[in-house]
């Protein structure tokens, strides 16, 4: 088990440069004194740095330039493709994550209603007088930009949507989508709920990507939306679940 939580640690501040205890206790699900000892034990082997309230790693400047160019464009492509299945009049729930953003700003100036609990989708749309712009009520998570709580999962009981984008950490090998964040997955399973049409969003580097939590099976997503980066044999599973699979 330390091993292992030290192997999520190590991939989790590879991909963001830095992280603070108490997000990585979230996403790991243990206490944040277990976290302060695996961090100290990770900054003596000289594997990470440990940083007032969390810890940092150091990564080539010029490769994550190259990697984030990379990703914003894919995620781009993903976010264009995925937005042109939205239809005037359509109630359209969107999760959190920086490609479910980027669909939020493709839907500008668009006769939609848009229900969100993302603060960066919020950010995107509050300014678009086209569009009724509805935000889910809940705790504030600054550092994922989101609502949670009670307040949000009552609020989408309330409401029958005609798509959802749902954005994810890992597709696994059975088609299965997951989440770093198992504070999250409540919202996220709500959103399926409240959706006639569900629409999935992951990239090729989510293939498996990070799994914490079991968010839903293949059978309850209806389209995937990725780029040619993604595993053949995961897509190959989830058009057997009569998954509808969209390369942008």
């Amino acid at each position: 088990m330390t091993s292992t939580r030290h192997a999520r640690i190590l991939s989790v501040l590879s991909a963001d440069g830095e992280a603070t205890v108490e997000a990585l206790a979230d996403t790991l699900r243990v206490s944040p004194s277990t976290i302060r000892r695996d961090l100290n034990a990770l900054d003596a082997a000289g594997l990470m740095r440990r940083v007032r309230g969390g810890a940092s790693i150091e990564r080539d400047p010029v490769s994550i330039t190259q990697t984030a160019v990379q990703q914003r464009a894919e995620k781009q492509r993903i976010a264009s493709a995925a937005a042109a299945e939205v239809r005037d009049g359509d109630v359209v729930l969107i999760d959190i994550g920086a490609t479910c953003a980027l669909v939020a700003r493709e839907l500008r100036g668009r006769k939609i209603t848009v229900v969100t609990a993302s603060l960066a989708v919020v950010d995107e749309l509050r300014e678009d007088d086209d569009l009724e712009l509805i935000v889910l009520g809940g705790a504030v998570r600054k550092n994922y930009q989101s609502m949670v709580g009670a307040f949000a999962l009552q609020a989408l009981t309330q409401i029958r949507a005609s798509v959802c984008f749902l954005g994810t950490s890992g597709v696994q090998a059975d088609g299965s989508i997951h989440d770093s964040t198992p504070t999250e997955v409540p919202i996220k399973q709500a959103l399926l709920d409240a959706s006639e049409r569900r629409i999935v969003l992951a990239d090729g580097a989510k293939f498996p990507g990070v799994s914490v939590a079991r968010v839903a099976g293949p059978e309850r997503i209806g389209m995937l939306v990725t780029d040619d980066g993604a595993d053949p044999a995961t897509l190959a599973e989830l058009r057997r679940a009569g998954v509808d699979i969209t390369i942008a």
